[in-house]
């Protein structure tokens, strides 16, 4: 079974059943939101507040357009990039390519002009399918795609330069087109989140998509009747793998276009949701609205609400026991993976293991998971090694980049980048990527670590340590700091904070500012480097 066979047969089993909902709370005249301190057009101001579609109509929407796909020739061995924010389109979209045995490339909402246009030519991929809200960048690039490629627009008010999705699906049969596909059959092109570099396209076949369903299912046990509320966008590998769990029981999906706390809630309240997957700074807004009383426990229907995850980055212990406070019932797990892991997963603490929060958990299911030094020989328990992984879900391969490849799979393993330690237990902690590593003085500092410790004072809203170039030690700590709204600090109050810290780790710089983040909660870490002129050490790393 692949994963359109799973959907066929979600159409077959609860084909009159809600599937998918698309929840739109910003009904007011701005054009723009913020989604981790980068504004973004809002897609479909004037959509309906909600809509939704049927498991039927899920699969008639994804069989017409595998049909319209197929009548142009796109099949086997085709690849077609997806340009769209999150709406009720997006998954039918994903799926219809799919059917055709064609090769589904998401991309990224944030690609500017030029990025999409380097990752349309890396994946070497035969349409562009684009909304609204990327008219200008299409049309920067418009003239550089020649005629061979065709760029395919989903909205209103189609561009003069691409043709218009209604009339390329036209009269398509809602029929299954029926092509025989293999759990070996090559089925996505994700690209990395870019925060250690260029995005490296990661190839997946139908073998990994199906192990990622049977993964987050065995480790959340979803059952028809869960409702999962989805926020991150669907371009990246998190979101849509935690969903594959709920997708492969048939439950109900809930996209939320927004990520204020009391949209979060309301969507919650509203839609009966039952599982919730929330990045760190959402779920830490949650608890800043209900600590300062803005939103209210009373005024929502949260009893049905059993389990929230967070996956992506590290995750405070504070916030978590913080989290107990509010939501003493919940179930809470923590995922650790790659997009070259098929996303989250690899990794898991735990429903169970609420006690070992702080650690990204064990092996997940189908997984095996490995500290070594750099020889890639295991390192002894306790010490600090790099993160190793193997398991159905590893990609093929850096599409078109076999020196990349062979750097980060070497005999079935995939090198994750990530440094990690194992206690007793057999529990991993995350100690920072490899190319964070702050090299001060001789001794290695992991960046997460300190963070952990400044998370801890209760003014802070977000933290990220990176390395600053320093004359007599290398490089130095440099903690860039924002500070919760309401409250002040100063550097000297920091400075006396860390004394909690050994020495050897105290920042040597504090920095009040805010902490850039990408869609799917990772710090811009290179972007930090380049704002305080510290992105020389890395290359300089990366050489040696």
């Amino acid at each position: 079974m692949t994963i359109v066979d799973v959907l066929e047969k979600n159409a077959r089993l609860y084909g009159d059943e809600t599937a998918l909902v698309e929840l739109n709370p910003e009904q007011t005249n701005k054009r723009k939101i913020t989604w981790h301190e980068y504004e973004l057009v809002q897609p479909n101001v004037n959509a309906p507040a909600r809509r939704e579609i049927t498991w039927s109509v899920f699969n008639e929407r994804a069989n017409r357009f595998a049909n319209a796909l197929l009548s142009r020739g796109i099949g086997k061995g085709n690849k077609v990039a997806v340009l769209l924010m999150n709406c009720l389109e997006w998954l039918p979209v994903y799926f219809g390519i799919l059917k055709t045995g064609a090769i589904a490339v998401p991309l990224n909402f944030r690609y500017a002009a030029d990025e999409i246009k380097y990752t349309f030519e890396l994946s070497e991929a035969d349409i562009l399918l684009f909304g609204p809200e990327f008219i200008g960048r299409v049309e920067e690039i418009a003239d550089d795609i020649d005629e061979r490629h065709l760029l395919l627009y989903l909205g209103d008010g189609c561009p003069s330069f691409a043709e218009g999705y209604p009339s390329f699906v036209g009269e398509s049969s809602s029929a299954n087109p029926n092509i025989p596909l293999t759990l070996d059959d090559d089925a996505a092109i994700y690209f990395s989140s870019g925060t250690t570099g260029f995005p490296k396209a990661i190839l997946h076949k139908h073998r990994a998509l199906m192990h990622a369903c049977i993964v987050e299912q065995k480790h959340h046990s979803q059952t028809h009747d869960d409702v999962f509320l989805c926020i991150p966008p669907l371009y990246h590998t998190g979101a849509k793998m935690h969903w594959f769990g709920s997708f492969l029981v048939g439950g109900k999906a809930v996209l939320l276009k927004g990520i204020k706390p009391q949209y979060i809630l309301d969507a919650v309240s509203k839609e009966k949701c039952t599982i919730v997957w929330l990045l760190v700074p959402w779920a830490q807004d949650i608890l800043n609205a209900l600590d300062n009383g803005t939103l209210k426990m009373e005024d929502y229907e949260l009893s049905q609400w059993r389990l929230m995850h967070i996956g992506a980055q590290p995750v405070p212990q504070s916030l978590i026991k913080h989290w107990l406070d509010y939501f003493p019932n919940h179930q809470y797990d923590t995922n650790y993976g790659l997009s070259e892991s098929i996303g989250p997963g690899a990794v898991h603490l735990g429903v169970e293991n609420i006690r070992k929060v702080g650690a990204i958990g064990v092996p997940g299911y189908g997984w095996q998971a490995q500290i070594v030094d750099e020889n890639g020989l295991p390192v002894k328990q306790g010490e600090v090694g790099e993160l190793i992984l193997k398991g159905d879900g590893v990609m093929v391969c850096y599409y078109r980049d076999p020196e990349a490849t062979a750097k980060t799979l070497k005999d079935g393993w995939l090198y994750t980048g990530d440094m990690a330690m194992q206690d007793e237990e057999g529990f991993i902690f995350l100690v920072d990527r490899k190319k964070d590593v702050i090299i001060t003085g001789g001794e290695n500092l992991y960046p997460v670590q300190i963070e952990d410790f400044i998370r801890g004072n209760n003014k802070v809203s977000d933290v990220a340590v990176i390395g600053l170039p320093d004359e007599r030690l290398g490089e130095i700590a440099a903690a860039i700091i924002k500070i919760k709204d309401g409250f002040t600090c100063t550097e000297e109050e920091m400075n006396e904070f860390c004394k909690g810290l050994p020495r050897y780790k105290r920042p040597r710089k504090i920095i009040f500012a805010d902490v850039p983040r990408n869609p799917t909660g990772k710090i811009e870490k290179p972007l930090l480097r380049k704002i305080y002129g510290a992105d020389h050490l890395v290359d300089a790393q990366n050489k040696s």
